[in-house]
């Protein structure tokens, strides 16, 4: 009785480590593939796909009229995000005297961020507290 339960808690303790270290293989895999650095580079396409990839349009100032405070606020992030890493692949394909694709994106990012504080300031000089639109004005022209 005695053999059987110590053969029980070896199996039992051996089962733990082998899955304790599945789990741990399976977070460091994770982990290295949400390195924050990769998130300034593109995900790599392979050369079998001869379609071209099609990208969206640039977000145009009515459509974004229609958005809240915090929803522009976000969309400022995510553009700048991507203009970063569109910038970190254009110089890095210079450096590499490789051709730069869809360079067309880049000055799209760029007017939907122009509109993003377009509208900003239109809701700015709107606001009938002075003081507020004031803040808001300085905010702008810090982004």
């Amino acid at each position: 009785m005695l053999k059987s339960w110590i053969l029980s808690r070896v199996l039992h303790s051996a089962a733990k480590f082998e899955a304790s270290a599945a789990s741990f293989a399976t977070s460091a895999s994770i982990n290295k593939a949400r390195n924050p650095l990769e998130e300034f580079f593109e995900a790599e396409r392979s050369t079998e796909e001869e379609k071209p990839i099609k990208y969206g349009r640039g977000w145009k100032a009515s459509e974004l009229r229609l958005k809240s405070w915090d929803d522009l606020h976000k969309l400022w992030y995510v553009l700048l995000k991507e203009k970063n890493m569109l910038m970190t692949q254009r110089q890095m394909l210079h450096a590499q005297n490789l051709r730069f694709p869809n360079p067309e994106r880049i000055p799209k990012v760029r007017k939907s961020m122009c509109r993003i504080k377009h509208v900003l300031t239109e809701r700015a000089i709107a606001e009938p507290d002075p003081r507020r639109s004031a803040q808001m004005k300085r905010m702008i022209n810090a982004l």
